[in-house]
């Protein structure tokens, strides 16, 4: 779904994704050296995403999610094998393009909100705007704070703002720029059971009502199967990609 659709025009969210891959993992692997030697993160991830898909990645602490989120962003280089977003050969971009490619296509949020502390949140929503040579950032960045239910907090500091506040910052921050992809690392990590459930209901509205393609880390499996499929890790490959239960949901909701 294009962002110019609305979420209306389709009543079942699990159709939502086109023929359009937005995610190419071939053969990815990333190896980091230790003191105690070689550690292999990643073997060998095979992963496809759809766009307009929302995709929830499950796994066991020191499986690969975290890292595998970070190569799909360009923030991490693997060791070999394909990384291909939006269209885009990650391995043929330099650091500098790199940062222009998550400007123009990634949103990320994060557990740890990663605000600037001396920023407003006003400031920090339009950051990325900045940066992106937007000539109404300000402007942009009051509404998308305004979407999130913060339109009377843009003038405080991270420090003056509750844990869900500044989470919710970060979400309009991650979609101000309108990214064709957002991947989410434990969003809720740090929140209590109610303010988690606000920020979950938020994430997941704004990907509809954009058309964004979701990649959700969580260790929450009720979390992961609101998505449209979830994928497994297990020792830095892909245990389950979810492609069998979706299908088998799509034949149960009639598609």
């Amino acid at each position: 779904m294009s962002k110019a659709q609305s979420p209306a025009t389709s009543s079942n969210s699990i159709a939502r994704s086109s023929n359009e891959i937005i995610v190419e993992l071939d053969d990815v692997h990333l190896k980091l050296d230790s003191g105690a030697g070689p550690v292999n993160i990643l073997r060998g991830v095979n992963l496809q995403v759809s766009a307009g898909e929302r995709v929830g990645v499950v796994g066991p602490s020191g499986s690969g999610k975290s890292t595998m989120m970070m190569v799909m962003a360009g923030l991490e280089r693997p060791s070999g094998g394909l990384v291909r977003v939006a269209g885009q050969d990650l391995g043929k971009l330099d650091e500098d393009g790199l940062a222009r490619f998550r400007r123009q296509h990634v949103g990320i949020v994060f557990q740890a909100f990663h605000l600037v502390p001396t920023m407003t949140a006003l400031e920090n929503v339009a950051i990325p705007l900045e940066f992106a040579g937007v000539a109404d950032a300000f402007d942009r960045a009051r509404v998308g704070l305004e979407q999130v239910g913060l339109g009377h907090r843009i003038h405080h500091y991270p420090g003056q703002l509750s844990g869900g506040e500044q989470q919710r910052t970060a979400l309009a921050r991650a979609f101000v720029t309108e990214p064709s992809l957002l991947l989410a690392d434990e969003p809720t990590g740090n929140l209590d059971i109610d303010t988690g459930a606000t920020i979950v209901k938020l994430l997941f509205d704004l990907a509809e009502r954009r058309g964004t393609t979701l990649v959700l880390i969580t260790h929450d499996q009720s979390l992961a199967a609101r998505c449209d499929r979830t994928v497994r890790l297990a020792d830095g490959r892909i245990a389950d990609d979810g492609q069998a239960a979706r299908r088998a949901k799509l034949q149960a909701a009639g598609e």
